[in-house]
């Protein structure tokens, strides 16, 4: 490795790129990211309209950092020989850490696959791996879009963690006592392992209200009327975002939190500033 682990538990997320450029940016961003030390680097399937190919190549070249990568495995849509032969691949080179999700159903595709659910993916991979890979799984603090209630969503939570996961990601949110408020309920249905809050340094106003509108993150009102007065100054938007996120990850750490995990959007600055303002 680069570098030392860093002490407060870090880790970062990438989308494969499809085009040469942002594979070369991509590179600079990784190395970038790894003098500060991750746990581990992931790397999303399908962002864009990525392929599992392109996911596969993306993992290959992140890998070069020498820094643990795990891809992220989609259930919906495959069949279990697929899912078979993409779990034998990974461990041949290697790859000993995955990010189980169960993902969504693209549009116009006739089935949802033999599994279903994630929990489903998770026993899977257990059934035809044994303890190989380390699996994280996704936790939604402010409630998964498609759950009925709040109650449901972490009950289903608690079966994925029960079904063999090591770890839990969060959505990225902005409102800490949503984080904290999840894992007491969490913990009271018996779910021991990490649960490591997701982050998303604000860089673009735009882009930020598509992605959550999209996921069901929540954007405060006094965070959306801020960046709205900001319009084009990205300068603004950048400083503003910087100080908020950052103050976010400190309170997350102070509170417990056993790590961060940053979604960079395969973009270097912004994360390195809140992960050095976290630990100066």
């Amino acid at each position: 490795m680069s570098a030392q682990e860093h002490p407060l538990g870090i880790s970062f997320e990438f989308f494969p790129p499809n085009t040469e450029a942002g594979r070369d940016k991509l590179m600079q961003t990784r190395d970038a990211l790894a003098t500060r030390g991750p746990r581990f680097f992931s790397v999303t399937y399908g962002a864009g309209g990525s392929t599992q190919h392109r996911t596969t190549d993306t993992v290959r070249m992140v890998r070069e950092s020498g820094f643990t990568t795990a891809p992220h495995l989609s259930c919906i849509g495959s069949e279990k020989a697929a899912l078979r032969d993409l779990l034998n691949q990974y461990r041949e080179e290697g790859i000993d850490s995955l990010v189980a999700l169960r993902g969504d159903l693209p549009s116009g595709m006739g089935g949802i696959g033999e599994l279903r659910y994630a929990n489903e993916l998770v026993e899977f991979i257990r059934e035809e791996t044994g303890d190989h890979f380390n699996i994280a799984v996704a936790a939604y603090p402010e409630t998964h879009p498609q759950a009925p209630n709040a109650d449901r969503d972490v009950e289903n939570f608690a079966r994925k963690m029960k079904a063999g996961a090591n770890l839990a990601i969060t959505q990225y949110f902005f409102n800490a006592d949503a984080y904290f408020r999840f894992v007491e309920r969490a913990r009271a249905l018996g779910v021991e392992a990490p649960i490591v809050p997701g982050i998303m340094p604000i860089t673009n106003y735009t882009k930020l209200a598509r992605f959550s509108d999209a996921c069901g993150a929540e954007i405060p009102r006094w965070i959306r009327k801020q960046l709205e007065a900001y319009g084009d100054d990205s300068e603004s938007i950048a400083a503003f975002g910087e100080d908020v996120i950052s103050r976010l990850s400190q309170r997350l750490l102070d509170g417990g939190a056993p790590g961060l995990h940053f979604y960079t959007l395969n973009q270097a600055e912004p994360t390195l500033r809140v992960v050095d303002n976290i630990c100066g």
